[in-house]
């Protein structure tokens, strides 16, 4: 009754307020509640909130009722668009919704998730461009203070851009001189994204006493990614050369991997002074009075489920691992990947048995990333114990027997690193950029190029950290959970094209379920290909995925048809066009 009765007398007091100034002239001119004007912000403090603001993006959930309802698609963990779409996880959960119809490659242009996804990406760039606008304005930046605070937000608009970009291929130009918003849609936006991130590279600098911000080492990751996307090897390349001999993160520590590959993917090694791989991350943090948005909102699905307090989250058993994607984690007797036919053998699951029959797991030599990246029946799951199967599956017959992982957290995290009562919002940071993906990207360039060696020597560094034994998933008596069998590539690489293949398999295994596997696909022009293959073969497991096909026009999502209509000009003419094939 008390917060009724506080409400019930703000109400009357405003009410009050309204009917007593409704006469006079200034009622009509008052700036609304809650919203600073541009002439208020025109100070160092207000252009540094501005850029604070601009960051917030990044956790995926600017908007929204605390629910995932347009969190889930603007995450950067991408795990709707870049994960469900792709041969590494179904949608999961049980039948229906609008991801089945993504997952499908059935989506149309009046699907909520896109426009929940072009918003955000929209909402971000406006952030930026406030910041960009308001910063020059201000007279006691120093030169050095300016292009410090510009070079942070103009490389945060190529990021954001870019997560657009992946998504729906081309985009209109909306930058902070833009006075007239239809502007249409009629290329992609690789020279002025290019710009931004070549902007900050120049202008940032190498370290930030604070944890998170973008430096120059960031930046220039972000332009090499966008070399890498348009196949510019020879632009990417010396870029990448620089960046892996120098390149540091925001606290100054060199860029190296991680000596334990799950690490990552733990919340107390984030962000600390050893913290070597994080190159961008998005920075969770919970118990702060942000109500849950600066946590990991939008994964909140993806947790086991089935409501139990022995059960990291407890709910809602989205992004389930497909077993294409853990078969892709066996290897053959020399410790290496199954390159041309992973699907030939399977990894053994538990499907169809319940939790209390016995059940044992597979005993094939196995990649050690798939336990870190895959829950499944008998193998800990992080400190939570064993993974029993079935009892935390919503429902097997529908997604399969498998489990997220990588954003989960630990049992010893729980009520520290999770948002008050709510178990399935955590501080356990996405890593939307970490360094492996550097040496990826490298390892692609040279081997583009010709420099097969060059590139298994950056292929070799990955897989030599992942068959660290200290970093092997490990039963109670200390003993690894499964046959851990890795090797280095050995012989040399005398051809260019099984080194691609190689290095694109190799991705995958490095960056399972991180929301990277479906953009990966389409830039290399096989998705087509790859994801029939994959609907073949897993629609003999799956029957929600029988009578899906991938089509070529699938390589891009619809521009949302209520973005279309809402910028339609005076006269009805549209602003933007459609994508083909929608």
């Amino acid at each position: 009754m008390k917060n009724i009765s506080k409400y019930s007398l703000l109400l009357t007091l405003g009410l009050v307020g309204l009917f007593s100034n409704a006469c006079k002239d200034e009622f009509l001119d008052r700036p609304p509640i809650g919203v600073f004007s541009e002439e208020a912000l025109r100070t160092k403090a207000g252009v540094q909130g501005m850029l604070i603001a601009a960051y917030t993006g990044l956790n995926g959930a600017m908007y929204g009722s605390g629910s995932s309802a347009g969190a889930d698609v603007s995450t950067f963990s991408n795990w709707v668009f870049g994960s469900l779409t792709s041969d590494d996880a179904q949608k999961g959960a049980d039948v229906g919704g609008s991801r089945s119809n993504i997952e499908r490659y059935e989506i149309a242009a009046d699907n909520t998730k896109l426009d929940d996804r072009w918003r955000f990406v929209y909402d971000g760039i406006a952030r930026c461009n406030d910041v960009l606008r308001v910063a020059p304005t201000v007279k006691d930046f120093t030169d050095t203070e300016l292009k410090n605070i510009l070079g942070q937000a103009r490389t945060l608009r190529a990021v954001y851009y870019f997560h657009g970009t992946v998504v729906f291929g081309r985009m209109p130009w909306i930058d902070e001189k833009t006075t007239d918003y239809l502007q249409p849609n009629e290329r992609v936006l690789w020279k002025e994204m290019e710009e931004d991130a070549k902007f900050g590279y120049d202008n940032l600098p190498e370290t930030f006493p604070e944890l998170g911000r973008v430096n120059k080492w960031m930046a220039g990751v972000m332009l090499a990614k966008l070399y890498v996307f348009q196949k510019k090897w020879a632009e990417a390349k010396p870029l990448l050369d620089v960046i892996i001999a120098n390149g540091r993160t925001t606290r100054g520590v060199k860029y190296a991997l991680l000596p334990r590959y799950h690490d990552n993917f733990r919340i107390v090694t984030q962000g600390t002074n050893t913290d070597s791989e994080s190159v961008l991350d998005a920075q969770y943090s919970v118990n702060d009075n942000g109500r849950g948005y600066n946590g990991g909102l939008g994964d909140n699905l993806n947790f086991p489920h089935g409501g139990l307090p022995s059960q990291p989250g407890g709910c809602c058993g989205y992004h389930q691992p497909s077993q294409d994607l853990v078969n892709a984690y066996q290897t053959d007797a020399n410790g290496l990947p199954l390159l041309d036919n992973h699907n030939k053998t399977e990894v053994k699951s538990d499907e169809g048995i319940e939790s209390n029959q016995p059940f044992t797991p597979h005993q094939g030599p196995l990649d050690p990333r798939l336990d870190w990246t895959v829950g499944r029946r008998g193998i800990p799951y992080l400190d939570w114990g064993p993974h029993p199967g079935k009892a935390w599956i919503r429902d097997q017959n529908y997604a399969g027997p498998f489990s997220p992982k990588k954003n989960v957290y630990y049992k010893a995290d729980e009520g520290v690193f999770t948002e008050g009562t709510s178990r399935q919002i955590s501080a356990n940071n996405v890593r939307i950029i970490r360094f492996a993906e550097v040496l990826l990207m490298a390892a692609e360039t040279e081997a583009e190029l010709g420099n097969l060696e060059k590139a298994r020597e950056y292929i070799n560094q990955i897989r030599r950290r992942a068959a660290n034994p200290d970093g092997f998933v490990k039963m109670p008596d200390g003993k690894a959970a499964a046959n851990y069998v890795i090797q280095e590539y050995k012989e040399p690489w005398a051809d260019k094209a099984f080194a691609l293949k190689a290095i694109r398999f190799e991705r995958r295994l490095e960056l399972g379920m991180e929301g990277q596997r479906f953009f990966d696909l389409v830039r290399w022009g096989i998705a087509k290909e790859v994801l029939n293959n994959y609907l073949t073969y897993e629609t003999t497991k799956r029957a929600n995925l029988k009578g899906a096909v991938f089509r070529d026009h699938n390589v891009l999502f619809p521009v949302p048809q209520r973005q279309i209509d809402a910028t339609k000009r005076p006269d009805g003419t549209p602003t933007l066009t459609q994508n083909p094939g929608y």
